[in-house]
């Protein structure tokens, strides 16, 4: 026996948590099931079974309620994230300074062969720059920078054009190929981009 939250969702299904393995339960009915409560045949406790389409059955002895409510969530208004990617490109494209003093920005999803870099910008310098932006940055998003640098460095209008790989978080392994691609880093604070914080950036 151990302290457990039991959930029964208004969909069928069954969810037995525990304090810990995070946000994954230690056992669950997927819908269509069926709850009933039995006597559970010791002298103290109920016996409640899941049983399932397939007759599968999930079995909860329960010997104490400590706590019993139902709350009506209605309806569903769907998910809506904060912190996409396309939100960061945006606020990143609004604070185009972060990249450094004196960037300016030449436009937002810049067309090439095989699709759109996020932001294409100018550094003090008026020199070219690629960012590309994620909100994990792993190996495959700075190879995807990389072909984008190829195509953008054939054009003799914007060449030579460095590269910028900007996420909220960022891989070692990722960040060391960049590194020796030439491809600056620069770790994105969201809510710094939103300007509740000060501390906006750090660069690698």
């Amino acid at each position: 026996m151990a302290r457990r939250l039991l959930m029964m969702k208004a969909d069928g299904s069954v969810l037995v948590h525990s304090d810990g393995g995070s946000y994954k339960p230690l056992n669950w009915m997927s819908p269509p099931c069926w709850l009933e409560e039995r006597e559970s045949g010791a002298e103290i406790g109920q016996l409640w079974v899941v049983t399932n389409k397939a007759g599968e059955e999930l079995r909860i002895t329960v010997e104490e309620i400590e706590h019993d409510s139902k709350h009506e969530l209605g309806v569903d208004p769907g998910l809506v994230k904060d912190g996409v990617e396309a939100h960061l490109q945006e606020l990143l494209a609004e604070h185009i300074e972060t990249l450094g003093a004196g960037y300016t920005l030449i436009r937002r999803e810049y067309m090439t062969a095989i699709g759109p870099v996020d932001i294409l910008c100018r550094d003090a310098d008026g020199a070219t720059v690629a960012v590309e932006i994620k909100r994990r940055g792993e190996i495959d998003g700075v190879e995807q920078l990389t072909r984008y640098l190829e195509l953008l460095n054939r054009d003799p209008l914007l060449a030579p054009v460095a590269g910028v790989f900007a996420a909220q978080q960022i891989k070692p392994q990722a960040k060391t190929l960049a590194t020796d691609r030439g491809i600056r880093c620069l770790i994105l604070d969201y809510d710094a981009l939103r300007g509740t914080e000060s501390d906006v950036f750090r660069l690698f």
